[in-house]
């Protein structure tokens, strides 16, 4: 036996002597001793690579040239399976959108046209911009809104420059779609971290761009003139509907789901009583309109269609006029056709089922890219997507994905599908954010061509309203793209979505309350306050702006020169600690879950099920806590609490 050292390997060659709490007596004792396997993990944690790298996604399956026949032809036949999955998975996902979409317009489409309704409301920009973003997260769709507010102004309800505040509420509405998705991937730390800096680099380029051009429009109205002078210096026709090449794909299953009626919601915007009590349900999908003239009783002759048709008969005055009746020929065949239920009803059981349908599409979208991007296939669509042209002509990559952006919008015709098809792949690794920057940029520009080929088709009478609107949203993407992405130093909307997601994924419950926050909360409050007038408006708001600009600019001190700021402004200490971090509010949100699972699930079988199988798994051996073990699980270290320490040969 060799004698021991006494501290190369932490081991003593007398008795050993303990107090309590395991500290060296004057006897010597061995230090206690910890995991080698954690010394490994911290190691590696130290060495880590950036969070924002994009993963390696490995080929952990045998290689093409090590198979036999029998297992090429299985992993050809697996291959297309799985690309046939994941297209139905995806036709599926795109579905679930649209009837998500149908869902919040049964659930909030009649409060949108009552909001759009009001005029008062609306002669305040800061109003405007926020019932824009309320009414789109109403209805999930930009277009309806968009369609409401071009009907207003052409109805002469609403003036063009009234109206372009709400249609950048608009904008800044349709990016909830992808923020909601990116949610979906919160069960892994890192995908989440990239999916939602992902999604939410579309939510801070749109709020930037307001923040900017809102004020700069109210002073100016630079968007209003620019577009006035482009409508009065051509001679603009009136063109075809733009293509609906996404609808003619979806619209096998999904008129199959729900069809609406979606002219109720203009009708109530536009003021007509009669749409109040109509259904947004489609009953009748086939319609004749017959016109005929009808005597009709009148208050007096100066209702009279005309003198010629016009007579009086004591009180009673009778004119002929023409009278419009519907005759339904065909009903629809969804399947609400004849539930004879509520709008409301029939909402919440569509938005339970397509959400549970997004999320279960979602998931196994995931779980296919996953295990399909491998190897060199993953290379090489890592490399397609991500690599900058060679020098000098790298600064054209991001603006080629900007047109593919716009492309792609352009052809499904929605920017919310197309932003949300995108994000689980920058969840993945597959799309790094950088990229994905200049692809949502795009869509933004895919999206508003859609609407400029709609306003063509408008009636000539209402065709410069129309397209005027329309150009506006387009030059307000077009003004914010300048402002956000040409100058590498100007692309603050990643550095804020990067922010942002490293924060939710450290603290994950933090999405739902900046969605909650930023797209319910924030716009509802500001409404409020500008019903209550300007005066309240800027006597609350102006405040709190400002000391939410004062805290971001000793934020970037702090982190860039501290030495400028005086010694309480160097830190946040000074403040309660609520006030400058989440790990108190983390807590008590974790504990209220914890309470809420312990009463929730305390009857529960499957969570029984799951308690009894890590009770066997620890009983026979398996995982357990890494700092339990950090004493014992180093068998060559372990000791006993009396006598002396076994001997160890070496």
């Amino acid at each position: 036996m060799a004698p021991r050292p006494e501290h190369g390997n932490g081991t003593s060659d007398g008795p050993m002597d303990h107090d309590g709490d395991g500290a060296k007596t004057k006897d010597g004792v061995i230090l206690p001793a910890y995991s080698t396997a954690a010394l490994v993990d911290d190691q590696l944690e130290e060495s880590a690579d950036d969070p924002w790298d994009l993963p390696a996604l490995r080929d952990t399956g045998l290689k093409w040239s090590d198979l036999d026949t029998k297992g090429k032809v299985l992993r050809v036949v697996t291959s297309i399976a799985k690309l046939c999955g994941l297209l139905g998975f995806l036709y599926m996902f795109v579905c679930s959108l649209d009837v998500l979409s149908s869902a919040f317009q049964l659930v909030g489409g009649k409060a949108a046209g009552d909001i759009f309704q009001d005029n008062v409301v609306l002669s305040n920009p800061v109003a405007g911009l926020v019932i824009g973003v309320l009414v789109t997260v109403l209805v999930q769709s930009s277009s309806t809104s968009s369609s409401i507010i071009v009907s207003m102004v052409s109805a002469g309800l609403l003036e063009v420059r009234r109206a372009v505040p709400i249609i950048m509420g608009a904008n800044i509405g349709t990016s909830v779609t992808n923020t909601i998705v990116a949610m979906m991937q919160a069960g892994d730390r890192n995908e989440f971290r990239r999916a939602f800096a992902g999604a939410t680099v579309h939510d801070f380029f749109n709020w930037l761009s307001v923040l900017v051009l809102l004020p700069l429009e109210v002073f100016t109205g630079v968007l209003y003139l620019i577009t006035e002078k482009i409508i009065t210096s051509f001679n603009i026709q009136t063109g075809e509907d733009a293509p609906d090449i996404l609808k003619v794909i979806t619209e096998p299953l999904t008129k199959n789901i729900i069809e609406l009626d979606k002219s109720v919601i203009n009708a109530i915007a536009t003021g007509d009583p009669s749409a109040r009590n109509r259904s947004l349900i489609k009953i009748w999908c086939k319609t004749r309109t017959e016109i005929s003239l009808e005597n009709v009783t009148v208050p007096g002759p100066e209702n009279c269609t005309s003198v010629d048709l016009c007579w009086t008969d004591g009180n009673i005055t009778t004119t002929l006029k023409n009278i419009s009746e519907t005759i339904n020929i065909a009903k629809c065949k969804h399947i609400f056709a004849n539930a004879n239920l509520p709008d409301l009803a029939v909402g919440l059981i569509l938005l339970a089922a397509s959400l549970f349908v997004l999320c279960s599409c979602l998931i196994l979208i995931v779980k296919l890219l996953n295990s399909m991007l491998k190897g060199q296939v993953a290379v090489v669509i890592k490399k397609v997507l991500n690599t900058d042209f060679p020098y000098p002509f790298g600064w054209l990559t991001g603006y080629i994905a900007m047109f593919v952006g716009a492309g792609m919008t352009f052809i499904v015709q929605s920017s919310s599908v197309f932003t949300s098809a995108i994000t689980p792949l920058v969840g993945i690794g597959v799309i790094s954010i950088e990229r994905a920057y200049p692809l949502t940029l795009g869509s933004n520009i895919g999206t508003t061509t859609t609407a400029i080929l709609a306003a063509l088709a408008s009636p000539a009478e209402t065709l410069a309203n129309s397209l005027q609107i329309s150009l506006c949203h387009f030059f307000f993407n077009i003004f914010g793209i300048l402002l956000w992405y040409p100058i590498p130093f100007t692309r603050l909307p990643i550095r804020l979505a990067k922010a942002l997601g490293n924060r939710t994924a450290k603290y994950r419950w933090f999405a739902a309350v900046y969605l909650f926050l930023l797209f319910f909360l924030m716009p509802l409050t500001v409404l409020g306050l500008s019903i209550a007038g300007w005066q309240v408006l800027v006597g609350v708001g102006v405040p709190i702006v400002t000391i939410l600009l004062l805290a971001a600019l000793v934020n970037v001190m702090q982190s860039r020169c501290p030495q400028y700021l005086p010694g309480v402004l160097r830190t946040w200490d000074f403040l309660p600690r609520p006030l400058h971090s989440l790990a108190p509010w983390d807590r008590v949100v974790t504990s209220v879950m914890g309470f809420c699972g312990t009463r929730c699930c305390c009857c529960c079988k499957c969570c029984r099920k799951g308690e009894g199988e890590e009770d066997e798994e620890k009983k026979a051996g398996g995982e357990v806590d890494r700092k339990s073990l950090e004493m014992y699980d180093n068998p060559a270290l372990s000791t006993k609490d009396e006598g002396p320490p076994t001997q160890t040969h070496f």
